[in-house]
């Protein structure tokens, strides 16, 4: 897989307590199919450090979608549409387990790039902490 090779849009939504927080990343990465499977990679820098990095993976599958997340904090969030699975979510306070239920999962991806949007729920304990939305844009460089 070539380094850099393609743009990776990202755009993300969380609704918390009835207000909505936009976030938009616009990166270089990875992106490659093998077998059934899409796998897209990038770095996402600290904004307090630009010296400190996580390294992104996003695992596509037919009916689920993995993101695994290295670094300081690392996380590895399962979406699967219509189903809840428990993910692990590391924070400066500690691991957290925290359920996560996928409402949609529309993957418009081919070998040359496409899109991806997921939606679905965070909850601790059964109760519900936010709804979330993203929504990615994968695309060869010029």
């Amino acid at each position: 897989m070539e380094k850099n090779n393609y743009m990776i849009s990202i755009l993300g939504e969380q609704t918390l307590d009835g207000e909505t927080d936009r976030v938009e990343v616009i990166t270089e990465g990875n992106f490659m199919k093998k077998k059934d499977r899409f796998f897209i990679g990038y770095k996402e820098y600290d904004d307090q450090d630009p010296n400190e990095h996580f390294d992104n993976l996003i695992k596509v599958e037919p009916h689920m979608v993995t993101i695994i997340r290295r670094g300081p904090m690392g996380s590895r969030l399962m979406l699967e549409k219509g189903r809840r699975h428990q993910c692990l979510y590391q924070t400066a306070m500690g691991d957290l387990m925290i359920g996560v239920f996928t409402r949609t999962l529309q993957n418009r991806l081919t070998e040359r790039g496409g899109t991806l949007e997921v939606s679905y729920t965070l909850d601790f304990n059964t109760d519900l902490v936010s709804e979330n939305r993203f929504f990615i844009t994968v695309e060869e460089k010029n």
